[in-house]
């Protein structure tokens, strides 16, 4: 029997608000611990929560981008729980009537458009950080002790909800990306998954190939980043595969991911929502958000990532497109591009070297940056990345840069390549026998011997001429 898995997400994004969801203490990142508190995140007797208007109005503006419908009526409510995140014993959430419901994500694939399916996306206060000591994995289980650092409790989270229709890893993934890029070109998170302004649960389950059943779903939690996300449900579902083909029945568990090991360990059983005893929040009157309100938020969305991945496609093909939208440089790509670059070696140069910079692409001249892609084979290897690197220091000129001559003579560079392919008869014989892969090997060998000098597009036809 084949089996294709159902994946469905949970997204949970820190919103960037000068202030927590339902007091005045500042939200950020890096402060020392338990400095960022006050009685009413805290849970002090008497303390009263005040709703963050900013906080709303961003979620608002996330729902719209996620094509939800904006509820007239919305309700916080009390998630009771007991944990040591959580001094109040409930977290002030939203359940049955949330601000966005019933929306929709396009992601471009290939085949055409994947549409992604959201339940929701509502509003809540984060539970404080938790920090356990000693153990190898830095979990909970297994440690000798535990840290509680209530900076973080309180800070306004939006959780969105998919529904299971996602069939793959990689799709999971894509999704993710596209996700990312909507919630910081939105302005209302950095959505950093190394400082956990962003993180991702995925549910789930394999059913037999075809078959429209949900079978028991599990939940994979603490992973770190989008690959590692993709790594994890391929574990599980794996996994899952196994337990079936088995005669066994997979259990409702929630499962810690080891990105290191690639193990899967369980947690605890998973959770329903009868289980947290949700009932509406007395301290808090219901919100409905104007209607002038959200048409204003509505009027005020940018362009999607998905559509510009679309409209990129008439120039590009749909991996590039994806990875320049995904990155955010997109924009640099198309200035580079009005100033005089080609299409596709600038999106290779800014999809490859200006993501590996890790530059920020607002303090990249374009018109710098034309200069080194029409200039890419004429100038040194060393030089080029050199370039590269400093494209984003202020009144950088690619000038000195592409006075670097490379070296193109053909008549210089056959001796050069007639030793290197002299002192390798082994490598040799085994490009001639089929291993083309070798061609790289020598292509690194004459840069070395040239010191980065050699065109390699004039170095690679020399070799291949040699080698037939």
């Amino acid at each position: 029997m084949s089996w294709e898995p159902v994946i469905g997400l949970e997204v949970h994004v820190h919103l960037k608000t000068r202030t927590k969801m339902f007091c005045r203490c500042p939200v950020g990142f890096g402060a020392p611990e338990n400095t960022q508190t006050c009685p009413v995140c805290l849970a002090l007797p008497g303390a009263l929560p005040v709703v963050n208007r900013t906080a709303v109005e961003w979620t608002i503006r996330l729902g719209l981008a996620l094509g939800c419908r904006i509820a007239e009526h919305a309700v916080f409510s009390r998630k009771n729980y007991f944990y040591f995140d959580n001094p109040k014993g409930y977290q002030i959430s939203q359940y049955d009537l949330p601000f966005c419901i019933n929306g929709k994500v396009q992601v471009p694939t290939a085949d055409g458009d994947n549409m992604v399916r959201i339940v929701r996306a509502h509003l809540e206060e984060d539970a404080a950080k938790t920090v356990h000591v000693g153990g190898r994995t830095g979990r909970i289980r297994g440690a000798d002790y535990s840290l509680v650092d209530f900076n973080r409790g309180g800070t306004p989270l939006v959780e969105i909800v998919t529904e299971p229709d996602i069939g793959s890893a990689e799709e999971a993934k894509r999704f993710l990306q596209i996700l990312r890029q909507t919630i910081t070109e939105l302005g209302i998170s950095d959505a950093e998954m190394e400082k956990g302004t962003l993180r991702v649960d995925a549910n789930v389950s394999v059913r037999p190939a075809g078959s429209k059943e949900l079978r028991t779903r599990t939940e994979l939690k603490n992973m770190n980043s989008f690959t590692f996300v993709a790594r994890g449900i391929d574990a599980e579902v794996a996994r899952q595969t196994a337990v079936w083909e088995s005669g066994e029945a997979v259990r409702q568990e929630t499962y810690d991911f080891d990105a290191t090991t690639g193990a899967l360990t369980p947690h605890r059983a998973k959770e329903e929502a009868d289980d947290y005893r949700y009932f509406p929040e007395p301290d808090l009157v219901p919100i409905e958000p104007p209607a002038e309100l959200v048409e204003r938020l509505r009027s005020e969305l940018p362009e999607l990532p998905a559509k510009r991945i679309r409209r990129l496609e008439n120039d590009l093909e749909l991996e590039r497109a994806t990875v320049l939208v995904t990155s955010g440089l997109d924009s640099l790509w198309q200035q580079a591009v009005a100033a005089g670059a080609e299409k596709i070696p600038a999106a290779n140069v800014v999809a490859n070297n200006v993501v590996g910079a890790g530059l920020d692409p607002a303090a990249v001249s374009a018109k710098e940056l034309a200069k080194l892609v029409d200039a890419r084979e004429r100038i040194p290897r060393a030089a080029f990345d050199e370039a590269i690197s400093k494209l984003a220091e202020p009144g950088f000129s690619a000038d000195p840069y592409l006075a670097q001559e490379t070296v193109s003579d053909e008549a210089e560079l056959e001796p050069i390549i007639a030793r290197i392919l002299d002192a390798s008869p082994g490598q040799v014989e085994a490009f001639r026998g089929g291993k083309e892969g070798l061609l790289g090997f020598f292509v690194g060998q004459v840069m070395k011997e040239t010191g980065g000098k050699a065109n390699p597009r004039v170095v690679s036809e020399l070799l291949r001429a040699k080698l037939k």
